[in-house]
């Protein structure tokens, strides 16, 4: 290893994984609700979930979310035609992030809706998104099923991690139009800022994870394990 690189390597700061996800989980959740509650459209990742939740209101966001995260850990199990244990691990992770999705639901109408402050909300929500998923990425454990699959449907399919979550996201948002429009006579929760999130948050996630693979390394319980 030339000494340039050794020198980057060791000005890298060691991150703990498991609080990187707790992060990640955090941030996702109030990064959905806050861009639904900007007016500019719900999160792609979070779309299907909604649109079940406006067609079948009996059923919370929360739980519809549950539901489809766990039919996203299925279809990948079907991919690899195996199962897969650590998967398990993504229901309590994607268990506690539906959850909180309720938690932020609860209280996000406190917040004004002025268009300014509508502008600012949605900025802040994409932000938090990118963020999120960039550690989701590198916290080097089981994590959410919405961010879990197109990260390993990369690795299956060999396809870049970048062009796999726009294709996800974009057909998220075509299953959210057709089910919200065949129920209840129009679009619901999609808008211009789901749009351009689905066509701009592949890149720009991936150009986060690039930024924290130069300044951090994460490791976790699991990591240690392998190389003990």
């Amino acid at each position: 290893m030339k000494e340039t690189e050794i020198q980057k390597e060791k000005s890298r700061r060691t991150v703990r994984g498991e609080l990187a996800l707790m992060v990640a989980v955090a941030i996702n959740s109030l990064g959905v609700v806050l861009m639904l509650h900007s007016g500019a459209g719900i999160s792609a990742i979070s779309s299907v979930p909604y649109a079940f939740s406006e067609v079948f209101t009996r059923v919370s966001l929360g739980t519809w979310t549950y539901i489809f995260q766990g039919l996203l850990v299925l279809s990948l199990m079907i991919l690899r035609k195996k199962f897969v244990p650590q998967y398990l691990f993504s229901f309590v992770v994607g268990f506690a992030f539906s959850e909180l999705l309720d938690v932020h639901e609860s209280w996000i109408n406190v917040l004004p809706l002025t268009p300014g402050y509508r502008v600012i909300y949605f900025l802040i929500s994409y932000i938090l998104l990118c963020i999120g998923i960039a550690l989701s990425n590198r916290c080097k454990l089981p994590i959410i099923p919405t961010d879990l699959f197109p990260r390993e449907l990369s690795d299956i399919t060999s396809v870049t991690y970048s062009k796999i979550k726009v294709g996800f996201d974009v057909t998220c948002l075509a299953v959210t139009a057709g089910l919200t429009f065949a129920f209840l006579g129009h679009l619901d929760g999609l808008g211009i800022g789901t749009i351009l999130a689905a066509f701009t948050m592949g890149k720009v996630i991936g150009l986060i994870g690039k930024w924290m693979d130069r300044h951090a390394c994460f490791v976790s319980f699991m990591t240690q394990r392998q190389t003990a």
